[in-house]
């Protein structure tokens, strides 16, 4: 389709939502003086306002619609002088594609490549243009991978596709803030819903098939062999970032810890993986797609691209990276604009993991210290008052909240496992022991020589009364203090959970309002008005912005550890009352016209019943 008719089509779908919603005015005008010149009194009052309040819900989205703007992507700005190699291939290829090389190039912290047009005159007439190329991309393809991936960006240029950019944007925003703010049972809304869809139906459809375009001329510059195995690499590389952000960087940072260079490190895990990499690159691109997707499944792409005439082209394998001099600067130079880190503590990666996976086993070693004071009968507890329920014959009452399909007896015996834990962490803070970073495996508990520290045995033995004395006798051979380790967080938190589901505006021991927010270690209750009008609205606001520690700090927070038992009044709505280990009680009841967010109250109505099973046994 021409760039004029591609145009029109966004214009005219665009112009048509605005139309709807005027035409909605213009109907409730006529409906309002009907009614006016029909009825009088507080009736034709209430219906009258009751319409104004329909349409105007309507009319404020458009509205917010009208004034949004297109946000550029944040990222580093490189100059032709700073990487003259990297701007001297984007000009060849733009000359290949036949269009104007970027204005600016910026790199960004994503596994992906992009480009932008600032336009006037819907599109109509060019402006500055922008070229995104994500930090990892460089990191880890060959120059013909990524001179592949950014022809096919190009190649937006070339085909137009930028110049409606700033159209799209803004009917995808009116969709969006038109509908997100119009509730399922306003009628003036139902018509825009079913615009919205079309508009998605339209704009996707036309989204693929300009990848498809772009994948061309990818192709025609590029070569074939460069262009399929660039896109079979983004997904292996994605992954590979994925993993990277959670096994090395989000467990430390949600306890306040950051390494000091994050891409630095991402290069080192990507040369440090090669095997895990190889065996990812076997696997056959996904060939699943939807109407909405706005991109082609990979293996249509790839077999679009394998179609298109073969042209020879030079080869070259070289790393990516040699196109940014000073890379490691510049990664660090990223960084600072990119990554925020807060009050968080900044490391090297060797001393990051150390004190990451130290703060993590001490976390899990508060859990069991915490249970072992409440069955002591202590203020606070360590490693000290764990030993001692094994000298008194108890430690299967403590072990069973921790196993619960366990009997006591079987429990005593698997909280060897937790043993080992308590027994590292005493090893760390008594110095005999350390944790050692690696790139290419998990972190390791190593002794000071260098040897994995295994303290398996020694925790089979503390578990058991009669061998005790040999457990303790072989830690002080170690120079393993049992004293080195006692709890740090003697009340629970949420440090670490995860957020699992929410049931918006519960009643709260028979009374208070809340929205109940449920997290893998507990309950979060919030402050929510009487009314339960945008209540899933209002909980995704609250998640979007809080992550579930600073929620149990701010809130009502009752943890999992702390009930001792549940009683179920009522399964369907939920009508449940929590009995804590401190006597106390929570009651909460979900409302019939409660929002539901999920299948939250199918989760909740399980997650009750374990815990009265734990209070059970």
């Amino acid at each position: 389709m021409p760039t004029a008719m591609r145009a029109a089509v966004s214009v005219v779908m665009l112009a048509g939502f605005y139309l709807l919603g005027l035409a909605q005015v213009a109907l409730v005008g006529w409906l309002v003086v009907e009614i006016w010149l029909h009825a009088h009194g507080a009736g034709a009052a209430k219906l009258s306002y009751l319409l104004i309040a329909a349409v105007g819900a309507v009319m404020a989205g458009l509205w917010r619609a009208i004034r949004a703007k297109p946000s550029h992507p944040h990222g580093l700005v490189v100059t032709p002088a700073q990487t003259p190699e990297l701007w001297q291939q984007v000009h060849a290829l733009a000359a290949e594609v036949g269009t104007r090389a970027p204005d600016e190039i910026r790199l960004v912290p994503e596994v992906n490549a992009a480009v932008d047009e600032e336009t006037k005159l819907l599109g109509l007439i060019g402006g500055t243009r922008r070229l995104y190329i994500g930090m990892p991309l460089l990191q880890t393809f060959s120059v013909d991978q990524l001179r592949s991936v950014l022809a096919h960006e190009l190649g937006h240029y070339s085909g137009s596709h930028t110049r409606l950019s700033a159209v799209a944007y803004r009917g995808r925003m009116a969709m969006h803030e038109t509908l997100d703010g119009v509730s399922n049972w306003n009628v003036f809304g139902w018509a825009f819903k079913a615009y919205g869809w079309l508009y998605r139906l339209v704009s996707s459809a036309v989204a693929r098939r300009q990848e498809l375009e772009a994948d061309l001329a990818s192709v025609r510059v590029a070569g074939v062999d460069a262009a399929t195995s660039a896109l079979r690499e983004i997904p292996v590389v994605g992954t590979a970032w994925d993993f990277y952000f959670e096994r090395y960087i989000s467990s430390g940072w949600e306890i306040g810890y950051a390494p000091d260079d994050v891409f630095g490190g991402f290069a080192e895990l990507y040369r440090a993986r090669t095997d895990e990499l190889a065996r990812m690159r076997e696997e056959e691109p996904s060939d699943e797609t939807s109407r909405w997707d706005s991109h082609p499944a990979i293996a249509e792409r790839i077999e679009a691209m394998r179609a298109a005439p073969r042209t020879s082209h030079t080869v070259d394998g070289r790393p990516a990276i040699v196109l940014l001099p000073a890379a490691e600067s510049a990664g660090l130079a990223l960084q600072q604009e990119v990554v925020n880190f807060g009050n968080r503590t900044v490391l090297p990666w060797d001393d990051f993991t150390a004190a990451s996976m130290a703060m993590i086993m001490q976390n899990r070693a508060d859990r069991v210290f915490r249970s072992a004071a409440r069955h002591a009968g202590v203020p606070e507890a360590g490693l000290a008052e764990v030993l001692g329920l094994v000298e008194a014959g108890k430690l299967g009452e403590l072990a069973a909240e921790f196993f619960p399909q366990s009997t006591r007896k079987e429990a005593a015996t698997e909280f060897a496992d937790l043993m080992e834990i308590l027994f590292g962490l005493a090893a760390v803070r008594s110095g005999t022991v350390r944790w050692q970073h690696s790139w290419s495996g998990p972190a390791r508990l190593v002794d000071m020589t260098g040897e994995v520290a295994d303290l398996s045995e020694i925790a089979k033995l503390a578990v058991v009364p009669e061998t005790l004395g040999e457990a303790r006798a072989r830690l002080a051979e170690r120079g393993i203090a049992v004293e080195a380790a006692r709890v740090v967080q003697s009340k629970a938190t949420g440090q670490g959970a995860e957020v699992l589901g929410a049931m918006p505006n519960v009643k709260l021991d028979g009374g208070e309002h809340a929205d109940l927010i449920v997290l893998s270690k507990g309950f979060v209750f919030t402050p929510a008005p009487k009314s339960t009008d945008d209540g899933e609205k209002r909980v995704m606001a609250l998640l979007a912005h809080n992550p579930p520690a600073e929620l149990t700090a701010r809130y009502r927070y009752v943890a999992f550890e702390d009930v001792a038992t549940v009683r179920i009044d009522r399964e369907v709505p939920v009508n449940a009352t929590l009995l804590l280990h401190d006597g106390r009680t929570v009651t909460f009841q979900e409302r019939w016209t409660s929002d539901k967010v999920g299948k939250s109250d199918d989760l909740i109505r399980e997650i009750l019943g374990n815990l009265r099973e734990k209070g059970d046994g």
